[in-house]
């Protein structure tokens, strides 16, 4: 018979129930790979692998498993050795919003700093772009208020950080909805897990980042616009200086030669 791991991973509830909750204590006279005839295991309990019952059935979106799995105490932000949590290892979007739904962190990266997002964005794009929705909105800059007046001329020509951080969270929220419109759409036509589905995540994530560029460039014309014109204004005034100063030490000449 399947262990818990394989039992999770195939979706076989009966199996995963009863390997949860027997509470038989016949250990087994030879202690080879299993210790107490994997009796009351915790949902949480990793393999030799150090995968738990979690991951293997978010890895095959066996929700109904997961579902039982998190009533036994199941953490949906346990990792493995590679600091990788059930979300790493979803492959539709339904588990991941199950996963979300029942607290799953966004936020988490594991051993190699690398982000659910960011893991899940090549082999699972349309995930990744799901996930990307679901992210916490980011707190706004907490002061705008310029220290020094040669601050305020260049905030006045160049976007604040408030103005870009607006911009920002206007691209995002519409990605969100984007994001949302194909998904309830899939959703009423029964496709969420067809092919075209995430074709058309994958294009409304990339219309998305591809505006988020021009977006950046653009505020980074401005800037270097801004930085020539003080440049520019800088030298002037150096020049101005120069001739003022020319012109005092002239006059001061011509009087000392009249005073002769």
């Amino acid at each position: 018979m399947s262990n818990i791991w394989v039992a999770a991973g195939d979706g076989d509830l009966a199996r995963v129930q009863h390997l949860v909750e027997t509470q038989s204590t016949n250990v087994l006279a030879s202690m080879t790979y299993r210790l107490i005839d994997d009796i009351g295991i915790s949902p949480n309990q990793p393999d030799a692998h150090t995968y738990t019952p979690m991951h293997a059935a978010a890895s095959y979106g066996h929700l109904h498993v997961l579902t039982y799995l998190i009533s036994k105490g199941g953490d949906v932000n346990v990792t493995d050795h590679d600091g990788d949590t059930p979300l790493y290892a979803v492959e539709n979007i339904q588990t991941a919003r199950f996963l979300i739904d029942n607290g799953a962190s966004l936020q988490i990266t594991n051993n190699e700093g690398i982000s659910p997002i960011d893991h899940l964005s090549e082999d699972f794009p349309a995930v990744a772009a799901y996930l990307q929705t679901r992210l916490p909105p980011s707190q706004p800059p907490t002061s705008n208020l310029p220290s020094s007046p040669s601050q305020t001329v260049s905030q006045s020509s160049f976007p604040s950080q408030h103005a870009q951080h607006v911009a920002s969270e206007s691209l995002t929220s519409e990605l969100i909805e984007s994001v949302q419109s194909i998904l309830q759409q899939a959703q009423s036509n029964d496709t969420m897990d067809t092919p075209e589905v995430d074709e058309a995540l994958t294009a409304a994530v990339t219309r998305s980042v591809l505006r988020g560029m021009t977006v950046g460039l653009e505020y980074s014309a401005q800037q270097q616009q801004q930085q020539a014109g003080e440049e520019q204004v800088g030298e002037a005034r150096s020049a101005g200086s120069l001739d003022e100063n020319m012109q005092d030490d002239a006059s001061d000449t011509k009087r000392s030669k009249t005073g002769e």
